[in-house]
């Protein structure tokens, strides 16, 4: 069970044991035991605690009761099987949900659209590589906001874009590499914020992570009726402008027939 974290207390945690327990969380998923949004998540949480108590209880649901190891890098291991592929030709493709990645990823969208929402897939290396080629088509990759994100490729005549809130320099944050080629097509990277919301395991350090980002649930509600009342505002300035510019062509019109009646009295 969870203790809440509500008020945090006991001893600092060292810039070591945040990337030891950033590595535990590595290993964790390559055991396929958390998603990618689950790692991106907690591993952001981990370089936000500053107790211990606070980094035990983010990986607290996860096996190794053992004393953290001391962290060291490990390099990127090619993950050996064949590309999986997501084509689209005249025609759509998603894949979303829960799903493993065990291999790269190859996206084609030819006159369609391929969608790959990344964050509620299974992962086995800290590293992602997508080969994505596009066209005349669209692809859009959804990954959790908080991953380095590695756009490349040759772009004729279309775009390549990235909107996602990306982890802070010097954290080892979750990699999303992409090589994109576009000829008149559009390949885009988006995060949670420009996506449809997906559901997550709401565990005790959950709120407290929220909080600490300021995306508490009540920071939430503001951002909504903010967003609400943003939305209303423009629309009754829409339809004041409306209103306004219907009535300016009305005068204008109604001057333009007295002005050609004057006329014809001549």
């Amino acid at each position: 069970m969870f203790v809440g974290m509500t008020e945090p207390a006991g001893m600092r945690a060292s810039d070591s044991e945040r990337e030891a327990v950033v590595e535990r969380l590595r290993i964790a998923s390559t055991e396929g035991r958390l998603t990618l949004a689950e790692l991106t998540d907690r591993t952001e949480a981990a370089y936000l605690a500053q107790t211990q108590g606070e980094l035990a209880q983010i990986t607290a649901d996860l096996p190794g009761g053992a004393p953290i190891p001391a962290y060291a890098p490990s390099p990127a291991k090619p993950m050996g099987k064949a590309r999986q592929w997501f084509v689209a030709v005249m025609g759509d493709t998603k894949r979303k949900g829960k799903w493993r990645i065990e291999s790269e990823i190859g996206a084609v969208a030819v006159m369609g659209d391929v969608t790959i929402d990344l964050r509620e897939a299974e992962v086995r290396s800290n590293e992602i590589d997508i080969v994505a080629t596009c066209v005349m088509g669209d692809i859009k990759i959804i990954v959790p906001d908080g991953v380095d994100v590695q756009l490349s490729g040759v772009t004729i005549m279309g775009d390549k874009k990235v909107r996602v809130v990306e982890a802070p320099p010097g954290q080892h944050a979750p990699v999303v590499r992409v090589r994109g080629y576009v000829v008149m097509g559009d390949i885009k990277v988006i995060g949670d914020s420009h996506a449809a919301p997906i559901k997550r395991n709401m565990a005790a350090w959950t709120d407290w992570w929220l909080s600490r980002r300021g995306l508490g649930h009540h920071a939430v509600h503001r951002a909504v009726n903010q967003a609400v009342n943003e939305s209303v505002r423009d629309a009754n300035r829409l339809v004041n402008e409306s209103v306004r510019e219907a009535l300016r062509d009305a005068r204008t019109a109604r001057r333009h027939g007295t002005r050609r009646r004057r006329d014809d009295d001549y």
